[in-house]
């Protein structure tokens, strides 16, 4: 608390009733000595005498206004009873209140205090600002750091969605008598979803669509996985393709396609993953499809001129069970017969209550049968997302072969 009074008896009254309140005081007896205090920053108030000679209160008060605020220093008017005209010009050039003299020791304390209470508070709420800005500028710092993570993470994903993507199918083998066609979208940027189409031999084209339980990445990381190890090699052993007991490399049946995959990929308790396949051959001889189910929605069946049916042997997904039993089904298929594998992304679309579902879809398929194969499997597709009202909440890929003669 700065005091300036020029009568020696007014500023020790002044200042023992500041004292007594108990705040510091600091007493001085001319504006010019005022000013140097004002000049170290150490004032939190001050009780100024506007009739002094030489530099007088209001030279002192223009001063401490170019450099504080009202609220930052609190500025309280000494005048007399014959000079109270001079309190308007002071308060417009932004003293804080006024005491009169002689003083009421009542009226200084009270007043003193108002304005150190309000000081007080401004002070509270300039520390609550800035230690704000100090958070937001920390939170700010934060999220350029999570942008920056965020931007290395998104360039991660599109990488490994380009790895993803180069397990599909470029083409598919042209084998004489058969169409194959496909269809794939991620619901997310990595899919849990994979499919493929490849020659085993002369004879013979191996086709899956395997579905990983979950999304993100742990789901992609299981299905390139699994696509890998379903890859042929040609002219050596694979998985696909095994030597038979005279030595030549032959395609390995789909039940045993499967059991060796569960033996590989068994659930594990920190993943919990397990995922669905369809596995099939199709031999151009004989023009029979020999698949595997297991744990996946069954093949579509379309036969020229008849209606559509769904085929059986479903088992059980791979990973779920040490040792599960799987067995082939098989179907022979004539010219102008389909065969329609989709994962269960197409249809579980819907409402928990009221799936889309195998019905629909055989419907669709009967309906598109003479349209193309790529159009007839686009249809069903389309007409899923129709149906629902938006796009799908899960992976959906398809796999689609027509006998053409």
């Amino acid at each position: 608390m700065l005091i300036v009074e020029d009568d020696l008896d007014n500023r020790e009254l002044l200042r023992e009733l500041v004292l007594r309140d108990g705040y510091q005081a600091t007493a001085v007896g001319d504006g010019q000595s005022a000013l140097n205090v004002l000049a170290t920053g150490a004032v939190d108030a001050m009780l100024l005498d506007i009739d002094m000679p030489g530099t007088d209160g209001f030279d002192v008060l223009r001063a401490a206004r170019a450099a504080h605020s009202p609220s930052m220093l609190p500025i309280i008017m000494i005048t007399g009873m014959a000079a109270r005209k001079h309190v308007v010009e002071a308060l417009q050039l932004g003293a804080n209140d006024y005491v009169v003299k002689p003083f009421d020791a009542g009226v200084v304390s009270a007043r003193l205090r108002m304005q150190l209470t309000l000081k007080e508070a401004y002070d509270q709420i300039l520390d609550l600002e800035q230690d704000l800005e100090r958070k937001n500028a920390a939170l700010q710092q934060a999220n350029r750091h999570l942008e920056v993570a965020y931007q290395h993470i998104k360039a991660d994903l599109h990488s490994a969605a380009r790895v993803q993507q180069a397990l599909l199918p470029t083409s598919v083998p042209e084998v004489p008598g058969l169409e194959v066609t496909w269809f794939y979208r991620p619901c997310d940027e990595l899919a849990g979803d994979s499919l493929n189409v490849f020659q085993l031999d002369e004879d013979t084209v191996g086709t899956y669509l395997l579905d990983v339980s979950g999304h993100g990445v742990r789901a992609a990381l299981l299905s390139v996985a699994v696509a890998r190890a379903l890859q042929p090699v040609p002219g050596r052993p694979s998985l696909v393709c095994q030597p038979g007991a005279d030595g030549a490399i032959r395609p390995t049946p789909p039940a045993v396609v499967a059991e060796e995959l569960n033996r590989r990929f068994p659930l594990e308790d920190d993943a919990a993953q397990y995922f669905t396949l369809l596995y099939g051959t199709y031999n151009t001889r004989s023009r029979t499809f020999e698949y595997v189910c297991a744990g996946h929605p069954a093949p579509l069946y379309l036969p020229r001129g008849e209606a559509p049916r769904q085929l059986n042997h479903r088992g059980i997904a791979v990973g779920l069970v040490p040792e599960p039993a799987y067995e082939n089904g098989r179907v022979r298929l004539r010219a102008g017969d389909r065969l329609y594998v989709y994962s269960d992304g197409l249809d579980e679309i819907g409402a928990a209550r009221d799936r889309y579902g195998v019905q629909r879809i055989m419907g669709q398929l009967d309906a598109a049968r003479q349209s193309a194969l790529p159009e007839s499997l686009t249809r069903v597709v389309s007409a899923a997302e129709d149906w629902a009202g938006h796009g799908f909440d899960d992976d959906v890929s398809a796999l689609a072969l027509e006998v053409t003669a």
